[in-house]
């Protein structure tokens, strides 16, 4: 582990958990969610080197039941559903959760959500990294004094 202790691997590990388009200060970490609860399931995707995609797995809810939110640097994602329960279904086996979740995610600066969609039970949600011209790296003209 480039001779880092299991300790600091492991703290490393959690500091690459928590942040969203840090990455390149982490040499292609792995990244997650801040939420240590699992649910939902969802992947985080470096597309290209400002692209991203989070994708999280919201099988049984409608687009009503999922808001997604930015305040302050943080990507909130929030499902509520109802559950149906009918006297005339009995489960054998219950695998589809249906459970309330919140997940946030931190992003770092000039990250922008730029939208999300939900498709064959999937939540899609695509942001870029945008930086200011004003911040972006420049060549300066070297000017030969005579």
């Amino acid at each position: 582990m480039n001779g880092l202790t299991k300790i600091d691997a492991a703290a490393l590990a959690q500091l690459n958990r928590a942040l969203i388009g840090f990455d390149r200060m982490f040499d292609n970490f792995e990244l997650r969610a801040l939420n240590a609860t699992g649910y939902p399931p969802h992947n985080i995707v470096r597309l290209d080197e400002n692209l991203y995609c989070i994708e999280m797995a919201v099988a049984g809810f409608k687009k009503s039941d999922v808001q997604v939110e930015v305040e302050d640097n943080t990507l909130t994602v929030r499902g509520t559903s109802e559950v149906f329960e009918s006297a005339t279904r009995e489960y054998l086996h219950r695998g589809l959760s249906s459970r309330d979740f919140v997940r946030s995610f931190p992003l770092a600066e000039h990250m922008i959500v730029k939208d999300a969609k939900i498709e064959n039970g999937v939540l899609t949600i695509n942001i870029e990294r945008i930086i200011p011209d004003a911040l972006k790296a420049r060549v300066i003209d070297i000017v030969e004094v005579k």
